[in-house]
């Protein structure tokens, strides 16, 4: 028998959650709440990857990337969610680069969400030239970079997730 999945909702009071997908939608004009809290919670998820993570090369979708833009916005939610998890995830913008792309950097984060004991949701991890849910964040992430990138690992040096 599988082991039950985490609720990520655990993660976040009501009020946090509401504020961040809010946000999203600002961002984003015509966007379901259902769907832009999705987006966020799919960013928690990939949050709570990276931080139980560290060293691994992780990045989130397109469409996760709004969320966790979203949430980086909301310090007191995005500290709050660190204390949570045990471990602050650090953000280090880059220009987009498709380029760059790791193709199998989602599957490995679909891979951790999963070891940190979330259940990805797979619509929202499309590859960066999938445009079924439009949304404003153009970001790529890639392997990893220097200082002014958005990739990093828990050092610094690797990809996106634990910059």
């Amino acid at each position: 028998m599988a082991p039950v999945a985490r609720d990520v909702r655990d993660l976040l009071t009501a009020e946090e959650l509401a504020a961040v997908t809010t946000t999203v939608q600002l961002s984003n004009p015509g966007t379901a709440v259902e769907l832009a809290e999705r987006i966020v919670l799919e960013a928690v998820k990939f949050e709570a990857a990276c931080a139980a993570s560290p060293t691994l090369r992780l990045t989130p979708s397109r469409v996760v990337d709004e969320g966790w833009h979203a949430l980086i916005l909301h310090t007191r939610v995005k500290a709050n969610l660190a204390s949570r998890l045990g471990y602050f995830v650090h953000h280090v913008p880059e220009a987009p680069d498709p380029g760059r792309r790791d193709v199998d950097a989602l599957l490995l984060t679909q891979t951790a969400i999963e070891g940190a004991g979330y259940v990805p949701d797979p619509k929202l991890w499309a590859g960066p030239t999938d445009t079924t849910i439009p949304v404003a964040a153009s970001c790529q992430h890639s392997p990893g970079g220097p200082e002014g990138s958005c990739t990093g690992s828990g050092e610094g040096d690797g990809p996106s997730g634990p910059n």
